[in-house]
């Protein structure tokens, strides 16, 4: 069974900054594509940041510049530092895995961002 589990999310003030942590744990046999989503109240759920096993990165055109995915392929984890932070970043933030064909998600950290 595998699990995601976020951590770091909080509340910080419009400029400021935030990490947020990602660890799969449970039997793993490589993971492929990671990311992070969000959702605000009365939204979907966008996309923010992927990155796939050989680094490869891509971002939401509304985070570009500002947050940055990293993951480290042995402890299974995915990371996002968030910074120059927006009250409109202001959600729910998920994480994402593709494991063997299969889709893995987090439960989500809110992260709360205030003008």
């Amino acid at each position: 069974q595998v699990q995601l589990v976020e951590s770091g999310g909080g509340s910080v003030q419009a400029g400021g900054s935030l990490r947020v942590s990602c660890a799969a744990s449970g039997t793993i046999f490589g993971i492929n594509t990671m990311a992070w989503y969000r959702q605000a109240p009365g939204n979907p759920r966008e996309l923010v940041a992927r990155i796939t096993t050989d680094g490869t990165t891509n971002y939401g055109d509304s985070v570009k510049g500002r947050f940055t995915i990293s993951r480290d392929n042995v402890k299974n984890t995915v990371y996002l530092q968030m910074n120059s932070l927006k009250p409109e970043d202001t959600g729910v933030y998920y994480c994402y895995a593709v494991i063997k064909l299969f889709e893995y998600w987090g439960q989500g950290t809110q992260v709360t961002v205030s003008s």
